[in-house]
């Protein structure tokens, strides 16, 4: 299954010059812990440059007990992103999620523009509803078993 059918499309972000203030009110506001990065080029369109979490805020600002009024959003921001086009199977996010040690993920569409963001909790919800699935087959074939055979 393609990433693109399971990614979140409905994704929150900030531009380079977000203050770090107004970063933590979007995070809070929308219940999330990261925010991808868009620079907005040619014809008023978006593009994924980086992302940054609450953990850099805490890490990188409140950790060293800096003022948050000093920094903004592309301060801290993860210069190089990692991303992954929409039609990239879930191993193969999983293993680029495993290489890289991100929990999150900015999925890209064919010209380039942020189609949606996959976590790990989002694929671990989608493997527990699998397995949950699957670990209900042999019961139901003994049963099925049960009904058909004859004494």
């Amino acid at each position: 299954m393609p990433i693109g059918e399971l990614c979140n499309r409905a994704v929150v972000f900030a531009t380079r010059k977000t203050s770090i203030t107004e970063a933590a009110q979007l995070m809070r506001q929308y219940h999330v812990g990261d925010l991808v990065v868009m620079d907005l080029v040619k014809d008023d369109k978006r593009v994924p440059v980086g992302i940054v979490t609450d953990r850099d805020i805490v890490i990188e600002i409140i950790g060293d007990s800096l003022s948050v009024d000093d920094f903004t959003v592309g301060d801290i921001m993860s210069q190089q992103l990692i991303s992954v086009p929409e039609n990239a199977g879930v191993i193969e996010t999983i293993r680029l999620m495993r290489a890289h040690g991100i929990r999150r993920i900015p999925v890209i569409n064919e010209g380039g523009g942020l189609a949606g963001i996959i976590s790990v909790d989002d694929m671990m919800d989608l493997l527990a509803e699998e397995l949950t699935e699957l670990a209900k087959v042999a019961p139901r074939e003994q049963e099925r078993e049960a009904r058909t055979r004859v004494s």
